[in-house]
Formats: structure tokens, C-alpha cells, sequence
């Protein structure tokens, strides 16, 4: 796109993790952040050309797979033209002058509370309320101001919102780290591309999956991730979400790739991109 600049969609608001892998992916790049507070808002601005790119979480290192983001980019036909990875340190944040006597409702989104529910078992008689992200938690505390209230989420939107930290490090996982994708209208595959995510569906007879997975094995590509999906209508049937090394450009994996299509009763790629790994050492 040239000196053109960016719009880029971002789950959350400023100081969020994803905030933070989209500067990791674009930081040089000038560009117009739009702040979304559902995944789906995110997904839509892509499909519906309001943005250039978005960044979603789609896995945690404690908690697994996000699930809803498979559902989405799937759903909205986007593709994923790279990924990030950012390390999570979750903070207690509280109002200027508050303590940890003080609390008794804390804000953060789902995921910020299962990844610290170690923390929150000590901490029964507090009411954990969801809200759309860490870094919005951090917001609304500081929004209202009152000294009951405290938000999980980094020490960045702390700084940013002007709260201070009641407790460091509350996530019980102290390597927690979270994937993002980062999601274009269509596929973009670079030279350095070295990871292929796709999707797929096999009969629902005994063995289909596993004989559709051992290509991988005899294709010589390497299986990094694998998460399974119902299909709507369909009980007990589902979609199979995979991570793969390989290169759509390499014959070898192209060909691999035909013989699992060749076996699938659905079978869609969803990207080819470099993975972060093959960045950080690059």
C-alpha cells in the first residue's frame, strides 16, 4: 500500500495487549487505530473495507484457544496475513489512594480473570464483573473514580489511565503469553511466509481425521496447532481449526496440501504468513 496510511482495527482501546501486538506488527507504519469492543467489530471493519487490517487474541499460552475468533474470520471470509506474540503480566489496578481493603468489585474481561483465578480464589467475597477488555476495565475504573472498584489488566493501561497498582503479577502462569492474528480482506503471502492456517471438516466415520492428519506426518509439515469447532446443524460433527509449517509456494506442501483436500469433506485456507518464531530469529 506504499506511504498510504493504515487503517487498522483493534480489539479493546489504547493499552491493551492487542494494542500492543498491533504496534509490534505496524509500529513504523503511520496509521488510523479504530478501537472495537467485540472481536466481531473487528472482523466486520475488515470484511467491510472500514479498515486495511485488524488484530484479534485467537490463544493463550494458561487458557487455550479463543474459540469465537476461529468462528469469525471463518464466518466473515477474512484472511490472516501474520501473528503476533505478546507477553501478559496482569496487575491489579485500583484509584490513587485505594488498597486492596478498599475492593470489592473488579472489572476484566473473561480472559483476564481465568488466567489470574488463583489470585481470585483467596478473594471469594469480590465480584468479578466481565467487561469487553482488560485495557476498558482499566478505563471505567478510572472513569468513575470510586475506591471499591479495581480493573485486571496491564501496568501500560495503568500509567495511561492514572491508576496505580494495588498487586503486581496476579496471573497464576508467570510465562503467559497470547497469540494475535492479524486479519486482511485477503490472503498476502510474503517471501518469509512459513506457517498455514486452514480449516477443514472430514466424514463422520471412524479414522477420517486421523488419516486426514497423518498426511501431515508422511507430507513431512509439521503440526503446531489444532482446535475443533461444532458445525451448526451438524451434532457431533465438526470443523477442525489447524496450524501447519509450510509454504503454499513450496510443490511438496502444495501437494500435501491437495491430498488433505482430496479427504476433506471442507477444506479452506485461511492464510500463509510468517510465523512470529521465524521473525524473532530473523
Amino acid at each position: 500500500m506504499g506511504n498510504k496510511k493504515l487503517r487498522v482495527a483493534c480489539y479493546g482501546a489504547r493499552g491493551a495487549y492487542t494494542y500492543e501486538a498491533m504496534e509490534k506488527q505496524f509500529g513504523n507504519r503511520e496509521k488510523e487505530v479504530i478501537f472495537c469492543p467485540l472481536f466481531e467489530d473487528v472482523v466486520k471493519a475488515v470484511r467491510e473495507g472500514q479498515a486495511d487490517y485488524g488484530v484479534v487474541p485467537m490463544e493463550n499460552s494458561s487458557t487455550g484457544g479463543i474459540t469465537e475468533v476461529y468462528d469469525l474470520i471463518q464466518h466473515y471470509d477474512c484472511a490472516i496475513v501474520g501473528e503476533q506474540m505478546v507477553k501478559i503480566e496482569h496487575v491489579l489496578l485500583g484509584v490513587p489512594g485505594a488498597t486492596l481493603d478498599d475492593i470489592d468489585t473488579v472489572y476484566s474481561h473473561p480472559q483476564g480473570f481465568a488466567q489470574c483465578r488463583e489470585f481470585f480464589m483467596e478473594k471469594r467475597n469480590w465480584k468479578q464483573q466481565p467487561y469487553f477488555s482488560t485495557a476498558q476495565s482499566a478505563e471505567k475504573v478510572a472513569r468513575e473514580g470510586k475506591k471499591n472498584q479495581a480493573a485486571v489488566a496491564s501496568r501500560t493501561a495503568g500509567r495511561l489511565y492514572g491508576l496505580q497498582v494495588l498487586k503486581d503479577t496476579i496471573a497464576f502462569n508467570s510465562s503467559n503469553y497470547t497469540r494475535f492474528f492479524i486479519i486482511g480482506p485477503a490472503m498476502e503471502i510474503a517471501d518469509d511466509a512459513d506457517k498455514i492456517t486452514l480449516v477443514l471438516s472430514v466424514r463422520h466415520e471412524p479414522g477420517a481425521l486421523y488419516h486426514v492428519l497423518g498426511y501431515f506426518f508422511y507430507g513431512g509439515m509439521n503440526m503446531t496447532h489444532l482446535e475443533s469447532r461444532p458445525i451448526k446443524g451438524k451434532p457431533f460433527e465438526y470443523f477442525f481449526h489447524i496450524d501447519v509449517m509450510g509454504k503454499l509456494r513450496n510443490p511438496a506442501n502444495a501437494q500435501t496440501l491437495r491430498g488433505i483436500e482430496s479427504m476433506s469433506t471442507y477444506f479452506k485456507i485461511l492464510g500463509n504468513y510468517p510465523s512470529y518464531t521465524h521473525k524473532e530469529e530473523s
